[in-house]
């Protein structure tokens, strides 16, 4: 049985696959902050839910990186840690 890294490995070989992976980078990098966050402020995902009004179920879709959250529930998010949401924008040097 192959592991999850050898299957991983073997899937983003093909280009289809890769390219579609790739185009997704934007919902995996705010799913990854956003757990982050979480873990960072020490929180399950139903300490969260409890401090945002809503349920793990909810918190667990806005980490999953399945789509992006609204900023009105980014914000919750930010909010129920005791922090803020903010924008990054990255620039790449042309060439």
């Amino acid at each position: 049985m192959k592991t999850l890294d050898e299957l991983s490995h073997e899937l983003l070989e093909d280009p289809d696959v890769k390219r579609e992976y790739d185009a997704m980078e934007p919902e995996f990098s705010i799913a990854r902050e956003l757990v982050r966050a979480r873990a960072a402020a020490g929180l399950t995902q139903t300490e969260l839910a409890i401090r945002m009004g809503t349920t793990q179920s909810v918190v667990a879709r806005m980490e999953s990186g399945a789509r992006i959250p609204s900023w009105r529930s980014i914000e919750r998010f930010a909010k129920a840690l005791g922090g803020r949401a903010g924008v990054h924008i990255e620039l790449h040097p042309a060439g």
